[in-house]
């Protein structure tokens, strides 16, 4: 029985590992902008724009979102607020993978979101 479950666990470490490397890393403002360009950017309860002039808007649960980007040292730096409240300024590492696109806080270190591209 230990076997199958270290055997199980082991299958599915490799299906998880295998998952996020398929997410490559998206290098440039013109690589960004040529992804995001016309796309919303959905998860569940969350719909957004990101324009390549530097804005962000749409809706996340029922209020409405704004703010402002810029491409800096390879990462996605945006400002954010959220119903009215200020999410704050933060730098981002941004991944690809086929329909998906997914933001990773603080420089890459931090919180994960996946949005599918639309």
């Amino acid at each position: 029985m230990m076997k199958v479950t270290m055997a199980t666990c082991a299958a599915f470490l490799a299906l998880s590992t295998a998952a996020y490397a398929d997410f490559q890393p998206v290098k440039s403002q013109a690589d960004f902008v040529s992804v995001v360009t016309g796309k919303k950017l959905t998860r569940p309860l969350v719909e957004l724009r990101v324009s390549a002039n530097g804005a962000i808007s749409g809706t996340g649960a029922v209020w409405d979102v704004s703010g402002s980007w810029t491409w800096k040292d390879g990462f996605f730096c945006r400002t954010l607020e959220w119903g009215g409240d200020d999410l704050g300024y933060n730098c981002q590492e941004v991944e690809i993978n086929g329909g998906k696109i997914r933001f990773t806080s603080d420089k890459g270190t931090g919180d994960s979101a996946d949005f599918t591209l639309r």
